[in-house]
């Protein structure tokens, strides 16, 4: 199998809706009626980048061995209810040694002038 490091995957837009905000902010036990909160991230960056690395059969991401190892995020502002934002995924490494394979995958995610919102960084083990 040959690792990805370097991959990039298109660009996807995403509209950060106030129901979406509402049902997540519910989830976690936050306030409904707040600004969105920063945890949300999950949803609008990696969440719909993510997909696209699980997806890419050259990737081979086995669901089946995979261990969500590590999860971080940094802000520049926190996102606002009705902005569309897009958010860009690439691996960043691609490493295997005995027996488990280390895939980082980073997502930036910036507003619609171009400005940057925040970054995800994401490392999944997978057992061999």
């Amino acid at each position: 199998m040959a690792g990805v490091a370097g991959r990039e995957y298109p660009p996807i837009e995403f509209e950060i809706s106030a129901g979406r905000v509402a049902a997540f902010a519910k989830a976690i036990g936050a306030d409904k009626t707040s600004s969105v909160p920063p945890t949300f991230a999950a949803v609008y960056s990696l969440g719909v980048t993510a997909p696209q690395l699980f997806g890419d059969p050259e990737a081979a991401i086995d669901f089946a061995r995979l261990l969500h190892a590590e999860q971080e995020f940094t802000w520049e502002r926190q996102a606002e209810v009705g902005e569309t934002v897009t958010s860009h995924g690439r691996v960043v490494s691609d490493v295997s040694r005995r027996g488990i394979r280390m895939v980082t995958f980073e997502t930036a995610t910036g507003d619609a002038s171009g400005g940057s919102l925040c970054r995800s960084r994401a490392l999944f083990v997978i057992r061999a």
